[in-house]
């Protein structure tokens, strides 16, 4: 056995924890398909957020972790439930009358409102798509609507009919009674409306599998299941999946929990054997609330890339699954610079330490080296007091820095400027708000002036640290934090930062003296 594997048999990072279970599934016998099926599914009933992102990025995670400890092939499908009948009309999207007009219809038939594509489903498919090719993603996609209208569900959907008593067992205990009544797996497509219906059946004809039922106006249809006249209800729909196409693996969120169970018996019904399972939790607002895509309460994924790289958008992906985490812009930054230590450490580790840093997963195990030299919340707070337009602006104070850096032999670095002005401009100069100091700090801020104005350290992060600390200390602040923090609320117009040294040093003594002297006069606060 290879040190890699032997390092991600014991590894306790997720992916591999998860990639373990499925790889039991098969420890006394390899699949009859030939390979392990990944599947992840979406909903394109509106625009796609990073939550849609986040399942394809963890599911590959362990689809990788999966190729390590074994020598079986693997397959991802992402799939779209665009069958599924537009209940609502988006908020973020234009031409809301238009969508109005086509309310209940399979996603597919609704007309595309931002004129670009055959339809909604389309067009919101194409999004998904062009995100997912974006980050490099080997997967293949699966449109529900040819899922359906081609016949690779037809053989599933016959056994439906045949076996439609176990599958309402199974439903109608999950039910109220008052929807009972009316319940059925099938959803019809009417002939005419071309709108899905939900009506109760009045036949389910097993042996030539057929539906009969009223439609709204109480006219009597007889229709077969295959052929994409009709579809199944959502939950009926994601066992049947996991058995027509032999799925093994498919994670979602917690609000699919509950349904766990459901997903699982029908899957089993319909002859398949149900695939392992992850629960992750869910992503949520500024707010605290879960985020939606017909809301848009959320990051895009585009939003997100506008102010950072995309490999910082995996690493948020990556830590902590199963724990519901604000995914607002604040959270951007922190994720830059935890992703670049890890880069750093990358290379002093062992192999057991290697598959168990987020950057292995996040890479497929070849991750880059990082010439991240200046972190990103240091350049944001630059950005801040630097005036500079574009990342040239920048470069002056990063060369004096880090004199070996440039833009060419740091790309990294280069890009993560511009993020930063962009990310200053946007998000932190109209909401910053600069106070003038108490006695107590002005006395301790004049000292720092004082004492840079002698010094003969050079540009040493470490020493102007150890010299900021011993002056919060000699002027009494307790605890010391309110030191660094009347620092930055005073100079920078924020609660909180970097190292204040590692600033001085990339800002320059000189202009830190400058910076100093313009706030106790009010020229910042004014």
């Amino acid at each position: 056995m290879s040190a890699l594997r032997d390092a991600a048999t014991k590894s306790k990072a997720w992916p591999f924890e998860e990639a373990r279970k499925i790889l039991k599934r098969y420890e006394k016998k390899a699949p009859e398909k030939g390979h392990v099926l990944f599947e992840t599914g979406y909903g394109p009933s509106g625009l796609p957020h990073i939550g849609t992102f986040g399942e394809v990025a963890r599911t590959t995670m362990i689809r990788r972790a999966f190729e390590v400890i074994s020598d079986i092939p693997t397959r991802l499908i992402c799939f779209s439930d665009d069958v599924d009948g537009m209940r609502k009309v988006p908020e973020n999207v234009p031409n809301q009358e238009l969508l109005r007009a086509n309310i209940q219809k399979p996603l597919t038939s609704v007309p595309d409102p931002f004129g670009e594509y055959e339809s909604f489903g389309a067009h919101n498919n194409a999004m998904l798509r062009r995100f997912l090719d974006t980050f490099g993603f080997q997967y293949e996609f699966i449109s529900a609507t040819e899922f359906y209208r081609s016949g690779r569900f037809d053989d599933t959907l016959r056994l439906a009919t045949e076996r439609y008593d176990a599958i309402m067992a199974i439903m109608l205990k999950t039910l109220r009674e008052e929807r009972q009544q009316t319940y059925s797996c099938f959803l019809p497509i009417h002939p005419e409306t071309g709108r899905v219906l939900y009506v109760p059946m009045k036949n389910v004809d097993p042996v030539n599998h057929t539906i009969t039922f009223d439609d709204e106006a109480g006219r009597e249809w007889t229709l077969p299941v295959t052929g994409g006249h009709v579809k199944l209800q959502w939950k009926p729909d994601f066992g049947a999946r996991w058995a027509a196409l032999g799925v093994d693996f498919e994670m979602y969120g917690k609000d699919h929990s509950t349904n766990t169970p459901i997903y699982d018996g029908i899957c089993e019904v319909l002859g398949g054997r149900k695939p392992e399972h992850f629960t992750y939790e869910l992503f949520l607002d500024e707010h605290g609330q879960k985020i939606s895509k017909s809301r848009g309460n959320g990051l895009t994924i585009d939003e997100w890339l506008s102010y950072a790289a995309s490999e910082s958008l995996s690493y948020f992906m990556y830590q902590k699954p199963r724990t519901a985490k604000r995914l607002w812009w604040d959270v951007i930054p922190r994720a830059v610079d935890e992703y670049h230590q890890q880069l750093r450490a990358y290379p002093t580790q062992d192999e057991e330490a290697r598959v168990n840093n987020p950057v292995w997963h996040i890479h497929g195990g070849q991750p880059p080296e990082s010439r991240m030299v200046v972190p990103f919340s240091m350049l944001l707070n630059l950005a801040s007091v630097a005036g500079a337009q574009d990342a040239r602006g920048l470069w002056g104070f990063i060369r004096r820095y880090a004199p070996e850096a440039s833009p060419e032999a740091n790309p990294d670095l280069d890009a993560a400027a511009g993020y930063a002005l962009r990310y200053f401009n946007d998000k932190i100069a109209p909401t910053r708000a600069f106070r003038l100091p108490d006695e107590r700090e002005r006395a301790a801020m004049l000292d720092l002036r004082s004492r840079l104005a002698g010094w003969q350290g050079g540009l040493d992060d470490e020493a102007l640290q150890s010299m900021v600390f011993a002056i919060g200390k000699e002027h009494g602040f307790e605890p010391l934090r309110d030191w660094f923090k009347a620092l930055y609320e005073v100079l920078l117009g924020a609660s909180d930062g970097p190292r204040f040294g590692g600033f001085m040093a990339l800002y320059g003594v000189n202009e830190t003296i400058a910076l100093i002297d313009r706030a106790l006069v009010g020229a910042l606060a004014g």
